[in-house]
């Protein structure tokens, strides 16, 4: 995915069906917090390896943040608690959705081999070209018209 993991976080947020502005944000949050890793990798790193190389694209750790996380976040009070767990829940779907076409160490700490479902071939000049002739745009373009029939039905409600 290249872009759709804001769009994928509103679908959630309203799949959710909660009135709580903070489990909205969870979702928007959750669904793009791994690619924060992009600033560190851009300006940081200088691009070093690959940025499903950082923790936060780990499902492994994602485990075990969530293991921590778990017992700390069931005292919380409502809306804390599922806020706590749809940004966990949003973070979660930002790696199988990354698993399309994208490469996530599934089996980290054991391996740190990559998985994807498919690969985009380098067939045009660019890779977002590329990417965009590959079929899984389709399910991209699937997740943006998701999210935009579930805003504008939200709208004229």
């Amino acid at each position: 995915m290249i872009t759709a993991h804001l769009p994928s976080g509103y679908v959630l947020a309203r799949l959710s069906r909660s009135p709580e502005p903070m489990v909205f944000w969870a979702c928007i949050l959750g669904a793009v917090f791994p690619d924060f890793d992009l600033l560190f990798f851009y300006f940081v790193d200088d691009r070093a390896f690959h940025h499903h190389r950082y923790w936060v694209h780990a499902p492994g750790l994602w485990l075990m943040i969530l293991a921590l996380v778990t017992p700390l976040a069931l005292r919380l009070s409502y809306p804390l608690k599922p806020a706590v767990f749809w940004f966990m829940g949003a973070w979660f779907m930002h790696l199988c959705l990354d698993s399309i076409v994208g490469s996530i160490m599934w089996l980290w700490p054991v391996s740190d081999r990559f998985f994807q479902l498919a690969t985009v071939q380098p067939t045009h000049s660019h890779f977002i070209l590329s990417f965009m002739a590959h079929w899984s745009f389709a399910l991209e373009i699937a997740i943006w018209l998701a999210a935009a029939i579930m805003y504008l039905k939200r709208r004229r409600a």
